[in-house]
């Protein structure tokens, strides 16, 4: 063990040696993951153990001697060192073949809180968080069924980051299961460096032209529960405070809590809303420029929602500008100090409001529009479909403005393609799944 770990160069990598029954010892830990007064409690009832009293064998000592709970014997060097670096104390006695393993660990964890993301107006108030231990039994809190299996799994030759495969053993549909199996079997990669996402690339190699994401997070323990129930796979991954939903549709995609929070016509509608404004954001500000650019086409009713004032800049160009100014205003929301972000915004609200109008940079219909479909995105919680969507819409506005309606009507084939064609890592349809 000493030539194996760096116990003169890290300060945080502890030997403690010590005399059990006559026989000299030496415990092995990581200070910081190991909790006190149970070790102290241990340590202390080996100090009145007699050198006849101590057993043959390893599994005698646990059974005789080691008053606590979590322990196993470990004969594998490799197993030794991965547990002592996850955080399990690791005892070694003079004439026993065998290593004690004592989990007794203790992570640094923040609170249950609800997560800022996954919001609900009713329901419960909890969230993931990045200890695996506590997110699992935020599940098993939820379902007290024997069927549900929580499979340990290590990926990263150097990371070694535990991954949790939880699923309902009789609702599961098992070639699913067994395809996740094997694909974490032979992952191949060094270190999960962006924990869920790392894994997400490399267990499912997905096309860089399709921009729709593959799989679901939640960081809200009842929507990961209810997903058992339905038959899914939850990954979670330690240091990771949200689930990865496998199998996932673009149905599920923009479900969220507060629909199953409420009763069923309300849900339903909120169902509806969230779609038609999810279309609204693909097809809303394209199909304007289309109108513009065949001003004859469009009905004397809806005559108002021509551009009035003169067009400085093309259409296109101011649509593109805004997409980005959008983009950069959400990134430096992200990166401004709490204190300092509403002052900001208001600046901001007045510069891309008022003054871009005033200074004949964009037009007034313009800015509403792109305001709204700023403001449509957030009503769909899956962050990365959002900027699917967004993709969609440079795609159909750069096509609509350079071969007009051929564009426009190429550009909704396309998108059609790209969702249906899609195909899940089950592989199965994108557009609806079938469970067991």
């Amino acid at each position: 063990m000493q030539r194996i770990l760096p116990l003169d160069k890290s300060f945080d990598l502890i030997e403690r040696k010590m005399q059990i029954g006559g026989r000299d010892a030496a415990f092995y830990f990581i200070d910081g993951f190991t909790k006190d007064e149970a070790m102290l409690k241990i340590m202390d009832s080996f100090f009145g153990v007699q050198s006849s009293d101590m057993p043959e064998d390893a599994q005698g000592f646990l059974e005789k001697c080691l008053p606590y709970v979590e322990v196993e014997l470990l004969a594998d060097f490799d197993s030794i060192v991965k547990n002592v670096l996850s955080g399990v104390t690791c005892l070694f006695i003079d004439g026993y073949a065998d290593c004690v393993a004592i989990d007794c660990r203790t992570y640094p964890a923040r609170g249950v809180e609800e997560p800022d993301k996954d919001k609900s107006l009713r329901g419960s108030r909890d969230g993931f968080v990045e200890t695996i231990v506590f997110n699992t039994a935020l599940m098993r809190r939820r379902l007290r069924d024997p069927h549900l299996v929580m499979e340990m799994k290590e990926i990263g030759d150097s990371s070694r980051t535990d991954v949790a495969v939880c699923y309902m053993e009789d609702r599961v549909d098992q070639e699913l299961l067994q395809n996740i199996s094997n694909r974490l079997e032979n992952l191949k990669l060094d270190a999960l460096r962006m924990n869920q996402q790392s894994l997400a690339e490399g267990i499912f190699k997905r096309k860089w032209f399709n921009p729709f994401p593959k799989f679901k997070f939640t960081e809200r323990p009842d929507t990961a529960a209810a997903c058992l129930l339905e038959g899914k796979v939850i990954l979670l991954v330690d240091n990771s405070p949200s689930a990865m939903i496998l199998p996932t549709s673009i149905l599920d995609m923009i479900e969220e809590a507060n629909d199953y929070y409420f009763p069923t016509i309300t849900g339903v509608y909120l169902k509806i809303s969230r779609i038609l404004i999810t279309l609204l954001t693909v097809f809303l500000t394209p199909t304007f420029l289309l109108l513009m650019q065949n001003m004859q086409w469009l009905p004397k009713v809806f005559a108002f929602v021509a551009v009035k004032n003169t067009v400085n800049i093309p259409l296109i160009f101011q649509f593109l500008i805004l997409e980005l100014a959008i983009d950069g205003l959400r990134l430096a929301a992200l990166n401004t100090p709490s204190m300092l972000s509403t002052p900001l915004s208001v600046i901001a609200g007045i510069v891309m409001g008022e003054f871009s109008v005033n200074s004949g940079w964009f037009n007034a219909e313009v800015m509403l529009y792109m305001a709204f479909v700023a403001v449509a995105n957030y009503t769909q919680p899956n962050f990365e479909l959002g900027y699917a969507l967004k993709f969609m819409r440079l795609m159909l506005l750069l096509l609509t403005a350079l071969f007009n309606w051929a564009g426009f009507l190429i550009g909704v084939i396309l998108i059609f393609c790209f969702v249906g064609f899609n195909k899940t890592l089950s592989g199965r349809s994108y557009m609806n799944i079938k469970l067991n």
